[in-house]
């Protein structure tokens, strides 16, 4: 059973064809311009591969794991085969399994209710908050911001060292940074963690994008992304790795899909029997359309080929680094140092500009969409920033006015679908505003800064 989808000997173009790159926006100045989108690292466009895929789809779409008819089991097979593809993207090990979730968030979360009883979970505070956060009914450790990535092993190392009691334990690590790109050594953490009777979990939500990974090589014990930062913006994320934890704990969520039997007991309760497998922690109808985007996806990028698609990336990171250092007012926010490794997502500060409103310049003025703020990674950014990580009155409300020290950032990230057009507007933007400043004046309006017309 099948469905027709897009060729895949799709010629190839670099940048990779996405959606929306002929999308023109209004400037404040007057006129319209193609929109430079370079806010990968927060939502990354749809690839047209995967729009043409879903389009394809969408005409034999029916409910999954629910039903006799053609439709339905068209879409069971393609759902569970966008399962075998996901893993083969991942390099999983036999007995691995994938669980279809919303999100990274949503896999760090599954796997946060899934730990053993009495499991410490050890994280750095340089992650991001999907990974940050989970871990409220665990025992955390939060590891101090390392300055290198020899620092990071020692530090994880001598952490777990010294735990107590000395039982089961979880290290969460993420693979690349959402703040300053920087790739970290996940294959040397995860050599610590096993050496002292903990697992790993690696969050890929910015590496998966951009590098290939493999969980058979990294040897992480779990690996989690999403779809929408992979160009498959339609909802779901994976959590994929080791099986036994999954399936020795109560489901996620409690409903259909999860079940296997449900039975009324003579007392008048119910007893259930539960999946071993995923659909332990799959209940309720599937997003069967954000699946089949994730795997139409993972297709694309390895017909691509990681190694052409890492080689353009590097030659767009460094003709943005180049043209951000030859303005001297802007300050690159890195924990790692510059010659560090690096995917496409570059945080900075502009001396004597608000990040707000220097943001919502290169918008307005321009035609270019990055971000700024603190990126859902508020102690890092925090700490890059010079900040106290812990005052959360340093958080990410827009600066009173131009001039004074910037309490956020700006972040330019981009991918696969960017044209080195974009990435040269930007650096020549950067220069502009910072030479002649900006030509409109802006104001916050319900947390936005936003052109003031008066």
């Amino acid at each position: 059973m099948s469905v027709i989808t897009a060729a895949a000997d799709q010629s190839l173009c670099a940048p990779l064809a996405v959606l929306g790159r002929d999308v023109t926006v209004p400037l404040v100045t007057g006129g319209e311009v193609t929109y430079a989108a370079l806010d990968y690292a927060a939502s990354a466009p749809a690839l047209q591969r995967v729009w043409d895929d879903v389009a394809a789809y969408a005409p034999y779409y029916g409910s999954v794991h629910r039903g006799a008819g053609y439709l339905s089991q068209l879409s069971t097979d393609l759902f569970e085969n966008s399962r075998v593809t996901v893993a083969e993207f991942l390099d999983c090990r036999p007995g691995d399994e994938v669980v279809f979730t919303r999100s990274t968030t949503d896999s760090l979360n599954l796997l946060a209710q899934v730990l053993p009883a009495d499991c410490q979970v050890f994280v750095f505070e340089t992650e991001h908050h999907a990974s940050l956060l989970p871990w409220r009914d665990a025992r955390v450790t939060y590891l101090n911001a390392p300055r290198t990535p020899e620092q990071a092993v020692e530090t994880l190392e001598r952490a777990l060292a010294e735990r107590d009691p000395y039982g089961p334990a979880l290290v969460c690590v993420t693979g690349a940074s959402n703040v300053t790109g920087e790739l970290w050594p996940v294959r040397e953490l995860a050599s610590a963690a096993h050496a002292h009777g903990a697992r790993i979990v690696l969050d890929a939500a910015q590496l998966a994008p951009h590098h290939p990974v493999s969980v058979r090589e990294l040897d992480v014990d779990w690996v989690a992304f999403s779809g929408h930062k992979l160009y498959a913006p339609f909802g779901s994320g994976v959590l994929a790795g080791r099986a036994d934890w999954l399936r020795d704990a109560e489901p996620y969520l409690a409903g259909g899909g999860a079940s296997r039997t449900v039975a009324r007991r003579a007392d008048g309760g119910v007893d259930v029997e539960w999946h071993t497998t995923a659909a332990r922690h799959e209940a309720g109808s599937p997003n069967v359309i954000g699946v089949y985007s994730i795997a139409s996806a993972c297709k694309a990028l390895t017909e691509a080929g990681f190694d052409r698609l890492v080689a353009r990336e590097r030659h767009l990171i460094a003709k943005v680094r180049e043209g951000l250092a030859e303005v001297p007012e802007v300050r690159v926010l890195s924990l790692f140092g510059d010659e560090a490794p690096r995917v496409g997502v570059i945080s900075f500060v502009v001396e004597g500009w608000n990040s707000s409103h220097f943001a919502a310049a290169l918008s307005a003025e321009y035609g270019i969409g990055v971000r700024d703020g603190l990126f859902c990674a508020h102690p890092l950014v925090r700490t890059l920033l010079g900040s106290d990580p812990q005052d959360p009155g340093a958080c990410g409300a827009p600066d009173a006015a131009p001039g004074e020290r910037s309490l956020n950032a700006i972040r330019v990230s981009f991918g696969a679908g960017t044209p080195d057009e974009h990435v040269e507007r930007f650096v020549g933007a950067v220069r502009e505003l910072v030479r002649d400043g900006a030509r409109w004046t802006y104001r916050t309006e319900d947390g936005r800064c936003v052109p003031d017309r008066g």
